[in-house]
């Protein structure tokens, strides 16, 4: 059976594993803590390692950069991370497979496609397209094969935490309270990625070599705004459709002054203040990949935190 490497146990780590597994792959799986799914090898070491990484990532197929360092810490955590990733594909032959999201494009006036000039203006999107550049380098010259996989907010079954309609939002709208996000325009179209697509495109991307040299979008279905999300979500929930609480611009940044993690969302305030959307006509085509349609992804995230509440209960 064929290994796969992954880094990271986050949402899109952790289905990704589950997915291998299921498929009768080996999966490994490397974190700082050592978790992962059951069924799944687990290690616990710094990714940043470039030399144990890569004596972990021996004989594997596909080496899946699924980490997600503190968003605070991005500066810092990211270049080392970075390295080590790439060096280890070049030493072992793996197919490095990245995860990543839209901030490189920065502010946009039209659905983004793979196309979309990486125009990052903020210092994250700027650590990512650097990333990108490095990986393209080396895979044009000959020394790794790597291909990258963009994706929109993540919702669906899974630890979406700090996504908009993560740990701010579902436990408030479950409990009949009004949901609250830290920024945005309720009524914005706003595209929405499902992770077990992000897990079901990683792999397709890491197996076929058409996909190698090139970024790749998500298939993601249709931009629903917040305010219709937070309605189908109550009704689903069988809870009052609440109206939603939006932080002021003038209190994110008071808060910021406090909390790191708050502060980090002024640079990317601008994907909830305006349209934001994602095109994936690309990979659909090329892969045969289809997202999820809208409805079935909500009703199984409204169902994954309902599940939640009642654990914590």
């Amino acid at each position: 059976m064929s290994l796969h490497v992954i880094v990271g146990a986050g949402a899109v780590g952790t289905a990704t594993a589950r997915l291998l597994r299921d498929q009768g792959c080996d999966v490994r799986v490397i974190t700082r803590s050592g978790s992962g799914p059951e069924g799944v090898e687990k290690v616990a070491t710094d990714a940043a390692d470039a030399e144990r990484l890569t004596a972990l990532t021996r004989g594997a197929q596909t080496l899946y950069n699924c980490a997600n360092p503190p968003y605070h810490r991005w500066a810092t955590d990211w270049p080392p991370v970075a390295a080590a990733l790439l060096g280890a594909a070049e030493r072992t032959g793996a197919v490095l497979v990245t995860l990543n999201n839209l901030y490189g494009y920065g502010p946009v006036d039209a659905p983004m496609t793979e196309d979309t000039p990486l125009a990052a203006t903020g210092l994250k999107g700027r650590i990512r397209n650097r990333m990108w550049a490095d990986m393209l380098a080396a895979h044009e010259a000959g020394r790794a094969r790597v291909t990258e996989a963009r994706a929109s907010d993540f919702f669906g079954p899974g630890p979406v935490g700090t996504s908009h309609l993560g740990e701010y939002f579902m436990p408030r709208l479950l409990a009949g309270k009004r949901p609250w996000i830290i920024q945005g325009d309720l009524d914005a179209p706003h595209s929405w990625t499902y992770v077990p697509d992000v897990a079901r495109t990683l792999v397709a991307l890491a197996a076929d070599e058409r996909a190698w040299g090139r970024a790749w979008h998500v298939p993601t279905d249709r931009p629903v705004p917040l305010r219709t999300i937070a309605a189908q979500a109550a009704r689903l929930a069988g809870v009052p459709a609440g109206e939603i609480l939006v932080l002021p611009h003038w209190a994110l940044r008071a808060m910021g002054l406090a909390v790191p993690f708050i502060r980090e969302f002024e640079e990317v305030r601008h994907q909830f203040t305006r349209p934001f959307v994602l095109d994936s006509a690309a990979a659909q085509e090329a892969f045969g990949l289809a997202p999820t349609p809208f409805e079935e992804g909500l009703a199984a995230h409204v169902e994954f935190w309902q599940r939640r509440q009642r654990a914590a209960a």
